[in-house]
């Protein structure tokens, strides 16, 4: 049997269809792709850190139930009293987790559609069905349509991220109400982007036994830790937990992540540096013939081009040495669209000033 006999012999069929994640190398690019937070820590909290860091053992395994980070963030986080948390290696672990507990046969997964890709890629790896529901045009839920998804499919999990990737939306608070009312199984909600949002569904938690709320410390500034959480109901988070992996938040995160949270304040007023931007850039873009901008509540703004020129718009803003995200549609709601990053005040006016010369403007 050759190499490409056993792969196709061994390998599940949906598996070999699939394309790993792509991550493009920015090079000496200006990286407005990832919905980083561009700023690093200021030099006194760096010097301090480093200090901390002689202290760290990392000949030893750490704690596996990461206890005092967990506790400093049920105290950034404001997590009811009562509530299960559970860490994991960024949320992307964390849907593989819930893939895990819920997986089974003719089990489905649902989502809005578009939204975050690994709903769908952890639900293919992990052989869920998964089901996609359109969004409006404006790209708001389309809460008829996602009521009889779950009637037909009974969805073992919802997930709705609040504000929304790729689109920058927050969903309406009273349509997600009702489809935790509708929803035999859990609905999580995941708030990657939550500190520029203005709003949470975490003060609910309790309100609804399906309720779960996913965070991620990657957009708040530390990106580079791969730390992610979920909260909520005790029962389900007890399940959870026996399917997560030991140690599987390091020495070097665990410490990180808690002297991050000891200097809360430098990442407030990160964040809001990122707003204030995201309204200049916004009402500057906004100035700029040819494009639709569509409403942000995230660190990052989607906007539209004139039909057939994504391509090649995309190419000449990166010519001009700024990375942005050309989301490839041809067709659908995301037909034409590019997404930027938020970024620093320099970075954005190098993204204006390649945007408009690409434009014609």
């Amino acid at each position: 049997m050759s190499l490409d006999d056993k792969i196709n012999h061994w390998i599940r069929p949906e598996i070999r269809e699939l394309s790993a994640y792509h991550v493009p190398d920015p090079g000496e690019l200006i990286k407005l792709d990832a919905m980083e937070n561009p700023y690093r820590w200021p030099d006194a909290m760096l010097e301090s850190w480093q200090r901390q860091v002689r202290e760290i053992a990392v000949n030893r395994y750490p704690d596996p139930a990461a206890s005092s980070l967990t506790a400093a963030l049920r105290r950034s986080m404001d997590i009811p009293a009562g509530m299960g948390v559970m860490l994991g290696n960024g949320s992307d672990e964390i849907i593989q987790i819930l893939a895990l507990a819920f997986g089974g046969p003719k089990r489905v997964v649902l989502a809005p559609e578009p939204s975050f890709v690994m709903y769908r890629m952890i639900a293919t790896f992990s052989s869920l069905e998964y089901h996609g529901v359109p969004l409006k045009p404006d790209f708001s839920l389309d809460l008829a349509a996602m009521l009889q998804a779950i009637e037909q499919h009974d969805p073992a999990v919802v997930y709705l991220a609040y504000p929304n990737n790729p689109t920058g939306n927050l969903f309406d608070e009273e349509a997600i109400v009702k489809i935790l009312e509708a929803a035999n199984g859990v609905v999580v909600v995941d708030e990657a982007y939550h500190a520029f949002a203005g709003k949470s569904f975490m003060p609910r938690l309790g309100e609804f036994d399906n309720l779960l709320v996913m965070r991620t410390l990657s957009k708040l500034g530390l990106a580079g830790l791969r730390l992610g959480l979920i909260a909520g109901p005790a029962e389900w988070i007890g399940e959870f937990d026996k399917l997560r992996l030991p140690y599987n938040i390091n020495v070097m995160t665990q410490a990180a992540a808690e002297f991050a949270l000891d200097n809360i304040e430098v990442f407030d007023e990160q964040t809001r540096l990122i707003r204030e931007e995201r309204t200049r850039l916004f009402d500057e873009m906004g100035r700029l013939e040819g494009i639709e901008l569509f409403p942000s509540a995230a660190n990052f703004i989607l906007f539209s081009v004139p039909s057939g020129r994504a391509g090649e718009i995309f190419e000449s803003i990166k010519a001009d040495g700024v990375l942005i995200k050309n989301m490839k549609a041809s067709e659908g709601p995301l037909a034409d669209t590019l997404r930027v990053t938020v970024g620093a005040a320099e970075e954005n006016s190098a993204f204006l000033a390649a945007l408009g010369k690409a434009l014609g403007s």
